[in-house]
Protein backbone atom coordinates (compact mmCIF):
# COMPACT_ATOMS: atom_id res chain seq x y z
CA UNK A 1 0.00 0.00 0.00
CA UNK A 2 1.32 2.88 -0.87
CA UNK A 3 -0.05 6.84 -1.10
CA UNK A 4 1.85 9.90 -2.89
CA UNK A 5 3.26 12.73 -0.18
CA UNK A 6 2.54 15.67 -2.14
CA UNK A 7 -0.87 16.41 -1.57
CA UNK A 8 -0.33 19.92 -1.44
CA UNK A 9 0.08 20.13 -4.99
CA UNK A 10 -3.80 18.92 -4.92
CA UNK A 11 -3.95 22.37 -3.33
CA UNK A 12 -2.33 24.93 -3.58
CA UNK A 13 -2.18 27.56 -0.48
CA UNK A 14 -4.71 30.25 -0.56
CA UNK A 15 -7.39 27.75 -2.23
CA UNK A 16 -10.73 27.13 -0.44
CA UNK A 17 -11.89 24.22 -2.28
CA UNK A 18 -11.54 20.94 -0.05
CA UNK A 19 -9.55 17.67 -0.97
CA UNK A 20 -11.40 14.99 -2.43
CA UNK A 21 -10.60 11.75 -1.74
CA UNK A 22 -13.04 9.29 -3.40
CA UNK A 23 -14.12 5.74 -1.84
CA UNK A 24 -14.43 3.40 -5.01
CA UNK A 25 -17.49 0.57 -4.27
CA UNK A 26 -18.80 0.35 -7.77
CA UNK A 27 -22.39 1.97 -7.28
CA UNK A 28 -21.69 2.91 -3.84
CA UNK A 29 -18.54 5.13 -4.30
CA UNK A 30 -18.62 8.15 -2.17
CA UNK A 31 -16.49 11.20 -1.63
CA UNK A 32 -14.59 12.46 1.65
CA UNK A 33 -13.81 16.09 1.68
CA UNK A 34 -11.16 17.35 3.50
CA UNK A 35 -10.41 21.10 4.95
CA UNK A 36 -10.98 23.92 6.88
CA UNK A 37 -14.54 25.25 6.51
CA UNK A 38 -15.81 22.07 4.57
CA UNK A 39 -18.46 21.73 7.03
CA UNK A 40 -20.41 24.58 5.09
CA UNK A 41 -21.11 22.42 2.30
CA UNK A 42 -23.11 19.44 4.09
CA UNK A 43 -26.83 20.93 3.49
CA UNK A 44 -25.80 21.41 -0.31
CA UNK A 45 -24.77 18.52 -0.43
CA UNK A 46 -27.17 16.25 1.43
CA UNK A 47 -29.87 18.07 -0.86
CA UNK A 48 -28.07 17.03 -3.83
CA UNK A 49 -27.36 13.22 -2.63
CA UNK A 50 -30.70 12.53 -0.78
CA UNK A 51 -33.29 15.48 -2.18
CA UNK A 52 -36.13 16.23 0.17
CA UNK A 53 -34.51 14.15 3.07
CA UNK A 54 -35.05 14.62 6.78
CA UNK A 55 -32.06 14.49 9.17
CA UNK A 56 -30.84 13.26 12.78
CA UNK A 57 -27.60 14.61 14.05
CA UNK A 58 -26.28 11.65 16.87
CA UNK A 59 -23.08 13.59 18.92
CA UNK A 60 -22.39 13.63 22.25
CA UNK A 61 -22.35 16.03 25.08
CA UNK A 62 -18.48 17.35 23.88
CA UNK A 63 -18.95 18.06 20.47
CA UNK A 64 -22.28 19.27 20.78
CA UNK A 65 -21.36 22.35 22.92
CA UNK A 66 -18.74 23.10 20.31
CA UNK A 67 -20.06 22.61 16.88
CA UNK A 68 -23.79 21.19 16.68
CA UNK A 69 -25.24 25.07 16.46
CA UNK A 70 -23.25 24.93 13.43
CA UNK A 71 -24.29 22.11 11.65
CA UNK A 72 -27.54 22.81 12.73
CA UNK A 73 -27.71 26.51 11.02
CA UNK A 74 -25.98 25.17 8.12
CA UNK A 75 -28.90 22.38 7.63
CA UNK A 76 -31.90 24.95 8.56
CA UNK A 77 -30.09 27.05 6.03
CA UNK A 78 -30.90 24.75 3.47
CA UNK A 79 -34.54 23.78 4.37
CA UNK A 80 -33.60 20.50 6.10
CA UNK A 81 -35.67 19.42 8.69
CA UNK A 82 -33.06 17.94 11.52
CA UNK A 83 -33.97 16.91 14.73
CA UNK A 84 -30.48 16.12 16.87
CA UNK A 85 -29.68 13.53 20.46
CA UNK A 86 -26.31 13.43 22.23
CA UNK A 87 -24.79 11.04 24.46
CA UNK A 88 -22.39 11.01 27.08
CA UNK A 89 -19.01 11.30 25.64
CA UNK A 90 -16.40 8.69 25.69
CA UNK A 91 -15.58 5.11 24.86
CA UNK A 92 -18.12 3.95 28.07
CA UNK A 93 -21.12 5.20 25.47
CA UNK A 94 -20.07 2.03 23.00
CA UNK A 95 -22.31 0.05 24.72
CA UNK A 96 -25.86 -1.97 24.51
CA UNK A 97 -27.76 0.49 26.42
CA UNK A 98 -26.76 3.42 24.43
CA UNK A 99 -26.90 1.61 21.25
CA UNK A 100 -30.50 1.18 22.04
CA UNK A 101 -30.59 5.15 22.85
CA UNK A 102 -29.48 5.93 19.68
CA UNK A 103 -32.02 3.43 18.14
CA UNK A 104 -35.22 4.65 19.88
CA UNK A 105 -34.35 8.46 19.21
CA UNK A 106 -33.68 7.64 15.48
CA UNK A 107 -37.57 5.55 15.22
CA UNK A 108 -38.90 8.67 17.44
CA UNK A 109 -37.73 10.97 14.88
CA UNK A 110 -39.27 9.17 12.33
CA UNK A 111 -36.05 8.96 10.06
CA UNK A 112 -37.65 6.75 7.00
CA UNK A 113 -35.42 5.05 4.64
CA UNK A 114 -35.28 7.77 2.36
CA UNK A 115 -33.95 9.94 4.88
CA UNK A 116 -30.52 10.47 6.82
CA UNK A 117 -28.54 10.21 10.03
CA UNK A 118 -25.74 12.55 10.32
CA UNK A 119 -22.95 11.47 13.13
CA UNK A 120 -21.20 13.85 14.27
CA UNK A 121 -18.28 13.21 16.71
CA UNK A 122 -15.20 11.03 17.01
CA UNK A 123 -14.47 7.57 16.61
CA UNK A 124 -17.17 6.57 19.23
CA UNK A 125 -19.99 8.24 17.44
CA UNK A 126 -19.06 7.27 14.02
CA UNK A 127 -19.30 3.67 14.96
CA UNK A 128 -22.62 3.89 17.17
CA UNK A 129 -24.57 5.90 15.20
CA UNK A 130 -23.21 4.10 11.97
CA UNK A 131 -24.66 0.58 13.72
CA UNK A 132 -27.67 2.59 14.25
CA UNK A 133 -27.91 3.25 11.10
CA UNK A 134 -26.97 -0.18 9.72
CA UNK A 135 -30.16 -1.89 12.01
CA UNK A 136 -33.17 0.74 12.01
CA UNK A 137 -35.34 0.00 9.53
CA UNK A 138 -32.87 -2.63 7.99
CA UNK A 139 -30.95 0.18 7.19
CA UNK A 140 -30.10 3.75 6.85
CA UNK A 141 -28.22 5.93 4.94
CA UNK A 142 -25.60 8.08 6.81
CA UNK A 143 -23.18 10.57 6.65
CA UNK A 144 -19.76 10.99 8.75
CA UNK A 145 -19.06 14.37 9.80
CA UNK A 146 -15.61 13.29 12.38
CA UNK A 147 -14.35 15.84 14.91
CA UNK A 148 -11.38 13.96 15.90
CA UNK A 149 -8.15 13.18 14.36
CA UNK A 150 -8.46 10.18 14.98
CA UNK A 151 -11.76 9.62 13.39
CA UNK A 152 -11.27 11.95 10.34
CA UNK A 153 -8.12 9.80 9.19
CA UNK A 154 -9.40 6.35 9.73
CA UNK A 155 -12.62 5.34 11.92
CA UNK A 156 -14.96 7.29 9.43
CA UNK A 157 -13.36 5.80 6.35
CA UNK A 158 -14.74 2.35 4.96
CA UNK A 159 -18.07 1.53 7.08
CA UNK A 160 -16.70 -0.59 10.37
CA UNK A 161 -19.49 0.19 12.68
CA UNK A 162 -20.23 -1.29 16.51
CA UNK A 163 -20.42 -1.35 19.92
CA UNK A 164 -18.10 -2.74 22.70
CA UNK A 165 -19.05 -6.10 24.59
CA UNK A 166 -18.06 -6.62 28.01
CA UNK A 167 -15.35 -9.65 26.26
CA UNK A 168 -13.86 -6.90 23.87
CA UNK A 169 -13.93 -4.07 21.63
CA UNK A 170 -15.65 -3.83 18.91
CA UNK A 171 -17.01 -7.65 19.24
CA UNK A 172 -20.89 -6.05 18.21
CA UNK A 173 -21.52 -4.97 14.87
CA UNK A 174 -21.67 -4.19 10.76
CA UNK A 175 -20.02 -3.28 8.08
CA UNK A 176 -22.34 -0.26 6.87
CA UNK A 177 -20.96 2.37 4.31
CA UNK A 178 -21.59 6.04 4.68
CA UNK A 179 -22.86 7.90 2.08
CA UNK A 180 -20.19 10.80 2.77
CA UNK A 181 -17.61 11.78 4.78
CA UNK A 182 -16.72 15.72 5.82
CA UNK A 183 -13.74 16.25 7.16
CA UNK A 184 -13.29 19.72 8.41
CA UNK A 185 -10.05 20.58 9.60
CA UNK A 186 -11.13 23.31 11.59
CA UNK A 187 -13.38 21.38 14.07
CA UNK A 188 -9.88 20.27 15.18
CA UNK A 189 -9.17 23.03 17.06
CA UNK A 190 -11.64 22.79 19.52
CA UNK A 191 -9.43 19.24 20.62
CA UNK A 192 -7.33 18.85 23.53
CA UNK A 193 -3.58 18.37 23.04
CA UNK A 194 -3.93 14.65 24.69
CA UNK A 195 -6.70 13.45 22.29
CA UNK A 196 -4.89 14.99 18.88
CA UNK A 197 -2.00 13.40 20.16
CA UNK A 198 -3.62 9.61 20.56
CA UNK A 199 -5.46 10.51 16.93
CA UNK A 200 -1.67 11.17 15.63
CA UNK A 201 -0.99 7.33 16.73
CA UNK A 202 -3.63 5.99 13.51
CA UNK A 203 -1.75 8.45 11.55
CA UNK A 204 2.00 7.31 11.99
CA UNK A 205 0.28 3.86 11.55
CA UNK A 206 -0.21 4.36 7.81
CA UNK A 207 3.09 4.91 7.41
CA UNK A 208 4.56 1.79 9.19
CA UNK A 209 1.93 -0.82 7.23
CA UNK A 210 2.64 0.47 4.19
CA UNK A 211 4.24 3.79 3.19
CA UNK A 212 7.38 4.09 4.10
CA UNK A 213 7.78 7.83 2.18
CA UNK A 214 5.18 9.18 4.75
CA UNK A 215 6.39 7.82 7.64
CA UNK A 216 9.10 9.68 6.76
CA UNK A 217 7.85 12.88 6.12
CA UNK A 218 5.81 12.34 9.57
CA UNK A 219 9.41 12.37 11.33
CA UNK A 220 10.52 15.58 9.87
CA UNK A 221 6.86 17.56 9.61
CA UNK A 222 4.89 16.27 12.93
CA UNK A 223 5.01 19.42 14.53
CA UNK A 224 4.08 21.25 11.76
CA UNK A 225 0.50 18.58 11.69
CA UNK A 226 0.23 19.38 15.24
CA UNK A 227 0.14 23.37 14.73
CA UNK A 228 -2.49 23.14 12.56
CA UNK A 229 -4.18 26.67 12.30
CA UNK A 230 -5.67 28.29 8.78
CA UNK A 231 -1.88 29.10 6.98
CA UNK A 232 -0.60 25.58 7.09
CA UNK A 233 -1.37 22.85 5.54
CA UNK A 234 0.39 20.13 6.73
CA UNK A 235 -2.66 18.88 8.18
CA UNK A 236 -4.62 18.59 5.73
CA UNK A 237 -1.80 16.50 3.91
CA UNK A 238 -1.05 13.68 6.18
CA UNK A 239 -5.09 13.53 6.25
CA UNK A 240 -5.37 13.16 2.57
CA UNK A 241 -2.26 10.75 2.92
CA UNK A 242 -4.10 8.96 5.57
CA UNK A 243 -7.73 8.61 3.21
CA UNK A 244 -6.28 7.40 0.19
CA UNK A 245 -4.36 4.89 1.39
CA UNK A 246 -7.56 3.61 3.38
CA UNK A 247 -9.55 4.31 0.87
CA UNK A 248 -7.69 2.05 -1.56
CA UNK A 249 -7.43 -0.77 0.74
CA UNK A 250 -11.14 -0.96 1.53
CA UNK A 251 -12.07 -0.67 -1.90
CA UNK A 252 -9.43 -3.43 -2.41
CA UNK A 253 -10.94 -5.97 0.94
CA UNK A 254 -14.37 -4.07 1.65
CA UNK A 255 -15.17 -6.99 4.28
CA UNK A 256 -11.65 -7.67 5.68
CA UNK A 257 -11.11 -10.67 4.41
CA UNK A 258 -7.56 -10.65 3.03
CA UNK A 259 -5.38 -6.91 3.09
CA UNK A 260 -7.63 -4.97 5.08
CA UNK A 261 -6.75 -6.45 8.14
CA UNK A 262 -3.16 -4.89 7.90
CA UNK A 263 -5.13 -1.31 8.49
CA UNK A 264 -5.05 -3.27 12.34
CA UNK A 265 -1.51 -2.93 13.06
CA UNK A 266 -1.15 -2.11 16.65
CA UNK A 267 -4.41 -2.86 17.82
CA UNK A 268 -4.44 -6.50 18.66
CA UNK A 269 -2.02 -5.90 21.13
CA UNK A 270 -3.65 -1.94 21.75
CA UNK A 271 -7.22 -3.41 21.93
CA UNK A 272 -5.97 -5.65 25.24
CA UNK A 273 -4.40 -2.85 26.63
CA UNK A 274 -7.39 -0.63 26.55
CA UNK A 275 -10.05 -3.73 27.64
CA UNK A 276 -7.68 -4.36 30.71
CA UNK A 277 -7.72 -0.21 31.55
CA UNK A 278 -11.60 -0.46 31.53
CA UNK A 279 -12.43 1.47 28.19
CA UNK A 280 -11.40 4.36 30.58
CA UNK A 281 -9.75 7.69 30.01
CA UNK A 282 -6.84 5.69 31.62
CA UNK A 283 -5.68 4.60 27.73
CA UNK A 284 -7.55 6.57 24.57
CA UNK A 285 -7.65 4.03 21.68
CA UNK A 286 -5.01 6.23 19.91
CA UNK A 287 -2.93 5.64 22.80
CA UNK A 288 -3.55 1.81 23.02
CA UNK A 289 -2.80 1.61 19.16
CA UNK A 290 0.79 3.67 19.81
CA UNK A 291 1.78 1.46 22.29
CA UNK A 292 0.81 -1.47 20.16
CA UNK A 293 2.47 -0.21 16.53
CA UNK A 294 5.24 0.05 19.23
CA UNK A 295 4.81 -3.70 20.78
CA UNK A 296 3.86 -5.02 17.15
CA UNK A 297 7.41 -4.11 15.71
CA UNK A 298 9.81 -5.63 18.84
CA UNK A 299 7.78 -8.44 18.70
CA UNK A 300 8.81 -8.49 15.00
CA UNK A 301 12.33 -7.60 16.22
CA UNK A 302 11.97 -10.25 18.68
CA UNK A 303 11.50 -13.04 15.95
CA UNK A 304 14.12 -11.89 13.61
CA UNK A 305 12.26 -9.96 11.06
CA UNK A 306 13.45 -6.30 11.52
CA UNK A 307 16.14 -5.02 13.79
CA UNK A 308 16.37 -3.36 16.62
CA UNK A 309 17.23 -0.07 15.30
CA UNK A 310 14.07 -0.09 13.10
CA UNK A 311 11.74 -0.91 16.99
CA UNK A 312 13.15 1.76 18.34
CA UNK A 313 12.51 4.12 15.10
CA UNK A 314 9.13 3.39 15.56
CA UNK A 315 8.92 3.78 19.75
CA UNK A 316 11.29 7.40 19.08
CA UNK A 317 8.45 8.46 16.86
CA UNK A 318 6.00 7.97 18.57
CA UNK A 319 7.66 8.74 22.13
CA UNK A 320 8.69 12.65 20.57
CA UNK A 321 5.04 13.16 20.16
CA UNK A 322 4.08 12.24 23.23
CA UNK A 323 2.22 8.95 23.05
CA UNK A 324 2.73 5.88 25.11
CA UNK A 325 5.70 3.06 23.88
CA UNK A 326 5.69 1.28 27.16
CA UNK A 327 3.76 -0.64 28.94
CA UNK A 328 4.57 1.34 32.40
CA UNK A 329 3.69 4.71 30.39
CA UNK A 330 -0.14 3.41 31.27
CA UNK A 331 -1.77 4.69 34.77
CA UNK A 332 -2.59 2.69 37.14
CA UNK A 333 -1.08 -0.50 35.31
CA UNK A 334 -2.37 -2.95 32.91
CA UNK A 335 -3.45 -6.69 33.58
CA UNK A 336 -0.80 -9.77 33.72
CA UNK A 337 0.10 -11.54 30.61
CA UNK A 338 -2.48 -14.35 31.34
CA UNK A 339 -5.56 -11.68 31.23
CA UNK A 340 -3.58 -10.18 28.81
CA UNK A 341 -3.96 -13.24 26.11
CA UNK A 342 -7.77 -13.48 27.54
CA UNK A 343 -8.57 -10.57 25.86
CA UNK A 344 -6.22 -11.25 22.93
CA UNK A 345 -7.79 -14.54 22.36
CA UNK A 346 -11.39 -12.89 22.00
CA UNK A 347 -9.72 -10.63 18.66
CA UNK A 348 -11.81 -10.45 15.69
CA UNK A 349 -8.74 -11.74 13.57
CA UNK A 350 -8.70 -15.22 15.71
CA UNK A 351 -9.44 -18.15 13.87
CA UNK A 352 -10.77 -21.32 14.84
CA UNK A 353 -8.35 -20.46 18.15
CA UNK A 354 -5.19 -19.58 16.19
CA UNK A 355 -3.49 -16.07 16.84
CA UNK A 356 -3.43 -13.32 13.85
CA UNK A 357 -1.15 -10.41 14.21
CA UNK A 358 0.44 -7.59 12.26
CA UNK A 359 4.15 -7.76 12.14
CA UNK A 360 6.60 -5.57 9.95
CA UNK A 361 9.43 -6.49 7.94
CA UNK A 362 10.24 -3.12 8.05
CA UNK A 363 8.93 0.29 8.06
CA UNK A 364 5.93 0.40 5.50
CA UNK A 365 6.20 -3.30 5.14
CA UNK A 366 3.23 -4.59 7.81
CA UNK A 367 2.46 -8.55 6.71
CA UNK A 368 -0.59 -10.70 8.46
CA UNK A 369 0.50 -13.29 10.18
CA UNK A 370 -1.01 -16.55 10.76
CA UNK A 371 -1.20 -18.80 13.72
CA UNK A 372 1.25 -16.62 15.85
CA UNK A 373 2.61 -19.02 18.93
CA UNK A 374 0.50 -18.16 21.70
CA UNK A 375 3.15 -18.91 23.93
CA UNK A 376 5.95 -16.64 22.52
CA UNK A 377 3.29 -13.85 22.18
CA UNK A 378 2.85 -14.60 26.49
CA UNK A 379 6.65 -14.27 27.51
CA UNK A 380 6.98 -11.55 25.43
CA UNK A 381 4.54 -9.44 27.40
CA UNK A 382 5.47 -11.21 30.26
CA UNK A 383 8.99 -9.62 29.50
CA UNK A 384 7.59 -5.89 28.82
CA UNK A 385 5.48 -6.10 32.03
CA UNK A 386 8.19 -6.72 34.02
CA UNK A 387 10.96 -3.84 32.31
Amino acid sequence: MTASTTVLADKPAGTAAPITVAVALAERTYDILIGRGAIASLGARIKTLRPGAKTIVITDENVARHHLATVDAILADSGIVNTSFAVAPGEGSKNYATYEAVCEAIIAARIERGDLVIALGGGVIGDLAGFASASVRRGLDFVQVPTSLLAQVDSSVGGKTGINSRQGKNLVGAFHQPILVIADTAMLDTLSPREFRAGYAEVAKYGLLGDAPFFAWLENNWQDVFAGGAASLAREQAIAVCCRNKAGVVSRDERETGERALLNLGHTFGHAFEAGAGYSQRLLHGEAVSLGCTLAFEFSARKGLVGDNTAGRVRAHLASVGLPTRVQDVPGGVPDADRLMELIAQDKKVKRGKLTFILARGVGEAFVANDVDPAEVRGFLAEKLAS
